[in-house]
């Protein structure tokens, strides 16, 4: 009775060597999307939102001057908010990009260590098969040779 154990790796370990960790607008294809990512990327700076905090207060002093809460209003509503948030929240999304970047980077160097131990735990199984294989014949030959003193 011999140990007998043949490890199949998954084939996702061997795709997993090749690439890594997925980056959130990493490659993007086509003129469409680069310009996309382009626009993003100026946009959402705190450069961009300082810019149109600006642009939004050159309206203030209309909307003042008029003496009607309503269009107070609507600046801040339509004009100040819609402009300087826009960038604020784009800066906020790239912040937290980057860190779900970094998750998704630590995550895959996790699993890679992962991959690491559980290489070396069937390397340690498979020496130990054969030192059970090689007590198995000893304990087969002991077995003959005491069947044939009998």
């Amino acid at each position: 009775m011999a140990v007998d154990f043949q490890h199949e790796p998954h084939p996702r370990v061997a795709s997993r060597k090749t690439s890594g960790p997925p980056k959130v607008g990493e490659n993007p294809s086509g003129f469409n999307q680069r310009f996309a990512v382009l626009l993003t990327r100026v946009v959402g700076t705190m450069w961009c939102a300082y810019a149109f905090a600006v642009l939004a207060l050159i309206a203030l002093p209309s909307a003042l001057a008029s003496g009607d809460m309503l269009p107070l209003i609507q600046w801040v509503s339509q004009t100040f908010i819609q402009l300087v948030m826009l960038s604020v929240i784009m800066v906020g999304q790239n912040i937290m990009s980057k860190g779900a970047d970094a998750r998704a980077d630590a995550t895959y160097k996790d699993a890679d260590a992962t991959f690491h131990e559980a290489e070396q735990i069937q390397r340690h199984l498979k020496a130990q098969d054969q030192a059970l294989n090689s007590l198995l014949d000893k304990i087969a030959t002991l077995e003959a040779a005491l069947a044939a003193k009998a």
